[in-house]
């Protein structure tokens, strides 16, 4: 237990929302209580901008959303803390999704106006995948929304899991008074545009008098009658259901007004897991473990764009990282060192010594690096748990221009390498199918396959659904039935085999025609 001080003072979580559920904004919040940055607006300022600077790239700006996830580290109470933003644009799901791999937990922002939407939904099945602990802040109270209980039940509806509320709120919209803090047993009266700790007043007794004054009699029997509602029917928080994936503890707040946000901040503290162990494909790697391990989750190009350089994050998950230390590349089976591993805080970055469970580092990759790629100390096993999902658009990948062949090849590996797309080639052709998530993404691969390999293409839309990935206890079923089908099969980047269905009729025969196959719509880059 050599870093047993150090892995206890880190906390690792992400953000995630629906986008314009409010989600920079807190990430603000989160960085002023921690004195990482002075001023609100920096965030948004410092978005990581994906590739160079260009006119595409202006367009991106126009269209004022995050594409790339945000690593931040702060320090707040004594703990470091490692917060990962991460897009809420549907479009760029997927690299939210391999984010959720490297953190030890999330808070989840829903907007108080427009309740659970669909991007929510989604992200909410990556964690319950992973059992990951979850804190519920239910944003913009300030603003007319739904009515607080139906939010509550709404969201376990929707989202499938038990809510334990912390605080409750006072009305919403502009009769918005304040929130009672179930934990703490005060009440924290609201007012527009000011700091917490410059609120009006805490009120630490419902039953004094001063209640009545301050948020008339009406409101303050209600909140009475809710607290004793809330107290009998929850009870205080049980941290062991929290940390297990099966209880949410929820906020209510507007971190635009910077309210509510520091009473779930100091809970996420007192409550959310440190480092935790992972699963890879030999054994469970603990945390405390004397020997380095860890993977990479997401691999970044052009993060500054005078610099054409890649940069690959890596979680470390135990043991210590150290700067200029030989570490072994277990794919490649080559040994490979750090001269300049950063920590960053938003686009700065400062170069570090060294890094412990539960650290987020950038590694300079000159093309060595692949999502879910292994680092150790000697050991092979490639850590598990990191999802790759279906597409939702499929195109075939045309070159233009026969001559840049092997550039197009080269770019397109690389690039879906970086999970910005997946890539599958059909059986019996060298047909080139790109899978993405949204439209947005073909734009960004046409663009960097010219601008960064020189290889200019088209894409050819094709009528599919849906990717399933296929496996078999009889491989000679699974064998027949590619054989069969084989318009509609193709392989992954890593020669697993994939039914393109046309539609979900197609898909539902098939899956009842052949019950001796298993379709997934998920797979696991390491299994």
């Amino acid at each position: 237990m050599k870093y047993e001080k150090e892995i206890n003072r880190r906390k690792s979580f992400a953000i995630i929302s629906h986008p314009d559920a409010g989600k920079t904004t807190l990430t603000e919040k989160f960085l002023l209580f921690g004195g990482a940055i002075q001023t609100a607006g920096a965030v948004k300022s410092n978005k990581i901008k994906k590739h160079a600077t260009s006119d595409f790239m202006e367009i991106e700006r126009q269209r004022g959303i995050s594409v790339a996830t945000s690593v931040m580290t702060f320090e707040y109470e004594g703990f470091l803390i490692n917060l990962l933003d991460t897009p809420g644009h549907k479009d760029f799901a997927e690299d939210t999704y391999r984010t959720l791999t490297a953190v030890d937990s999330v808070v989840l922002v829903v907007d108080s106006v427009n309740g659970v939407e669909d991007q929510t939904r989604r992200l909410m099945e990556v964690c319950r995948m992973r059992d990951t602990p979850v804190i519920v802040f239910i944003n913009k109270m300030d603003r007319d929304g739904k009515n607080r209980f139906d939010l509550l039940e709404e969201i376990e509806k929707e989202l499938n899991i038990s809510l334990h509320p912390m605080t409750l709120p006072i009305n919403s919209g502009k009769d918005f008074k304040g929130v009672y803090n179930l934990h703490e047993k005060n009440l924290l009266l609201f007012a527009a545009n000011t700091k917490t700790e410059d609120a009006s007043a805490i009120i630490e007794d419902l039953n004094d008098a001063i209640l009545d004054k301050k948020i008339g009699e009406n409101d303050a029997t209600i909140l009475r009658e809710d607290v004793e509602l809330v107290d009998g029917v929850y009870g205080e928080l049980n941290v062991k259901d929290y940390l297990k994936g099966k209880v949410a503890p929820v906020f209510f707040g507007s971190a635009v007004n910077n309210f509510g946000v520091k009473e779930m901040l100091d809970t996420f503290i007192r409550i959310a897991p440190t480092p935790r162990n992972r699963e890879t494909t030999v054994r469970e790697v603990a945390a405390e473990e004397d020997k380095f391990s860890g993977f990479v989750f997401k691999i970044h190009a052009n993060l500054d764009p005078k610099h054409r350089d890649r940069i690959a994050f890596l979680r470390v998950c135990s043991g210590k990282f150290e700067r200029n230390k030989y570490y072994k590349h277990v794919r490649l089976e080559k040994d490979i060192r750090f001269s300049n591993p950063y920590s960053f805080l938003a686009r700065s970055k400062d170069i570090i010594e060294d890094a412990y469970p539960g650290d987020v580092v950038g590694l300079f990759d000159t093309g060595n690096f692949k999502i879910g790629d292994t680092l150790t100390e000697g050991e092979r096993f490639y850590f598990t748990g990191i999802p790759s999902f279906s597409p939702e658009i499929f195109k075939e990948l045309v070159n233009k221009d026969p001559m840049k062949t092997k550039q197009m090849e080269k770019g397109i590996s690389q690039l879906t390498d970086e999970g910005v797309a997946q890539l599958f080639t059909q059986f019996g052709g060298n047909k080139k199918i790109i899978g993405c998530v949204g439209e947005l993404q073909f734009e960004v691969i046409q663009y960097r396959l010219l601008q960064e390999y020189g290889a200019a293409v088209e894409f050819r839309t094709l009528p599919f659904y849906k990717a399933c990935w296929l496996t078999s206890t009889d491989n000679k079923k699974l064998e027949e039935f590619l054989r069969f089908k084989q318009q509609n099969s193709a392989e992954d980047k890593d020669g697993n085999p994939v039914y393109l269905a046309q539609s979900e009729w197609f898909l539902n025969t098939e899956i009842s025609n052949n019950p001796d196959i298993q379709f997934h719509f998920t797979s696991e880059i390491h299994k």
